[in-house]
C-alpha cells in the first residue's frame, strides 16, 4: 500500500513538471510571436530615386524653355504692345519709339555681299567728302585713306577691323564716326583731337571703356555705344554740353554714369537692357530730357524727380518688374508713358492687386486695339492662331 502511494505520488510530480514545461514554452512562443519586425533600407536606393526624379523634373524644365524660346508668342505680344503705344504718339515719336524697339535686331544681322568696289577712292560720293566701307573682307583699312585727309564722314560697318589707327588725327575735318558692329575693342586717345567731331557711333562692338580724352570733343551731339561691355563712362565726358543724344543701352551699367547726368543739353537717354536697379534723385537735373528709355532693367520704382522734368514727353519702363511710379507721370496728359511687359501669362501672387490691375488694363487695351483693327480691314481674317492668355474684359 506504501509503495503504491509513493508511485501516485512521483507520477503527480512528473505531471506537474510536464505541465509547467508545456506552460513556459507557450509563453515562450508567444512572445517571440509578438516582435516587431523593423525594416532596414538602403540608402542608395532612396538617394537614386530622388535623383531620378530631379533629373526628370530638370529636363522637363528644359524642354518648357526651349519651346518658349521658339514660340513666336513673344514676338506678337511686342507687336502688339508698339501697336497699342502708337495709338497715342504723335508721328515723330512713333519714329523714335520704332528705332528703339527694332534696334536689337542689328546684332543679329547676317553677313551680306560685299560692296563690289574695291578701290577706295570710287567709295567717295562726290562733294560730300564721305568714306564708306562694308564687308567681312576687311581686316584693315586701305592705305590711300591717308590721301584723303579732307573726309567729313566715315561709315565703316561689319567689318573685321579690330581697331581704329592713331593717324586719325590727321583727318581734322572730321564730323561724324559711323563704325557698328566691327571687332573694335579700343578707340585711340588720338581721337580728343576731333574737335570738329559732332556724330559718334561706335554700336556692337567689343569695348570695355572709353578713352577720357574724348571728353575733349566739346562739339559733339550724338553718343551711341550700344551693345558693349561697358561698366562705366569717364567723369571727363561731363564736358560734353552739346550732346542731345546718349545712346549706352545693351551694356552692364548698374547706375546711369555721373557724367551723362551732367550733360545739359541731352534731350534723349537710352539705358535699356543693363543692370539698373534704380535711378538717382537727381535725374531733374537733365533739365531738356524729353525721351527716357530704361526698358529691361531690374527697377521696382521711378524717383519723384522726373515730375520736376518739364520738357519730359516720352517714358519706356518694363512693366513686368515696375510696382511704384509717380502719379504725375500717368496724370500729365503730356507724358507717354509706356510700360511694356515681357512675360504676359505670368502668375501673380494673392495680393498684388495693384499690379493684377495694371495687367487687366494692359489686356483690355489689347483686345481694344485688335477689335479696332479688325474693323479697319477690308476683309474679314479667314484664320486665327490659338494662343492661351488671361484676360479680364
Amino acid at each position: 500500500m506504501i509503495l503504491f502511494l509513493i508511485n501516485i505520488k512521483c507520477f503527480l510530480q512528473e505531471k506537474s513538471r510536464l505541465f509547467l514545461f508545456s506552460a513556459l514554452k507557450r509563453e515562450i512562443n508567444m512572445r517571440v510571436d509578438r516582435t516587431v519586425d523593423i525594416p532596414v533600407y538602403d540608402i542608395s536606393l532612396l538617394r537614386n530615386i530622388w535623383e531620378g526624379r530631379e533629373k526628370k523634373y530638370k529636363n522637363k524644365q528644359k524642354k518648357e524653355h526651349e519651346r518658349v524660346q521658339k514660340s513666336a508668342l513673344a514676338k506678337i505680344n511686342q507687336q502688339w504692345q508698339y501697336r497699342i503705344a502708337c495709338k497715342t504718339l504723335k508721328s515723330n515719336e512713333v519714329e523714335v519709339l520704332q528705332h528703339y524697339l527694332t534696334r536689337t535686331a542689328l546684332n543679329e544681322i547676317q553677313p551680306h555681299q560685299d560692296i563690289p568696289n574695291t578701290d577706295a577712292n570710287s567709295i567717295i560720293e562726290g562733294i560730300k567728302f564721305i568714306f564708306e566701307l562694308d564687308g567681312d573682307k576687311w581686316m584693315e583699312l586701305p592705305d590711300n585713306l591717308l590721301d584723303m585727309t579732307y573726309l567729313r564722314e566715315w561709315h565703316i560697318r561689319r567689318t573685321k577691323i579690330c581697331k581704329l589707327p592713331e593717324w586719325i588725327v590727321q583727318f581734322p575735318d572730321l564730323c561724324v564716326l559711323d563704325i557698328p558692329q566691327n571687332g573694335i575693342d579700343k578707340l585711340p586717345v588720338e581721337i580728343g583731337q576731333l574737335t570738329k567731331l559732332r556724330v559718334l557711333k561706335v554700336n556692337y562692338n567689343r569695348l570695355s571703356s572709353i578713352p577720357p580724352e574724348l571728353g575733349e570733343c566739346e562739339n559733339l551731339e550724338r553718343l551711341e555705344l550700344t551693345g558693349n561691355d561697358l561698366e562705366q563712362l569717364p567723369f571727363e565726358l561731363s564736358n560734353l554740353k552739346k550732346v542731345t543724344h546718349l545712346d549706352i543701352a545693351e551694356n552692364q551699367f548698374a547706375s546711369i554714369p555721373i557724367c551723362a547726368l551732367r550733360m545739359t543739353s541731352l534731350q534723349l537717354l537710352d539705358m535699356s537692357i543693363n543692370m539698373l536697379t534704380d535711378l538717382p534723385e537727381d535725374m531733374d537735373r537733365l533739365e531738356e530730357l524729353e525721351s527716357l528709355f530704361v526698358h529691361k532693367n531690374n527697377m521696382s520704382y521711378l524717383p519723384k524727380c522726373l515730375v520736376n522734368i518739364t520738357t519730359l514727353k516720352m517714358i519706356v519702363v518694363s512693366g513686368d518688374t515696375l510696382i511704384c511710379w509717380p502719379s504725375g507721370l500717368k496724370e500729365n496728359p503730356a507724358i507717354k508713358f509706356i510700360k511694356l511687359y515681357d512675360n504676359m501669362v505670368d502668375e501673380i501672387m494673392e495680393g498684388d492687386d495693384e499690379i493684377l490691375e495694371t495687367r487687366q488694363d494692359h489686356h483690355k487695351e489689347f483686345m481694344q486695339t485688335y477689335i479696332d483693327t479688325v474693323k479697319d480691314r477690308e476683309t474679314a481674317p479667314t484664320y486665327t492662331t490659338k494662343v492661351s492668355f488671361s484676360c479680364c474684359l
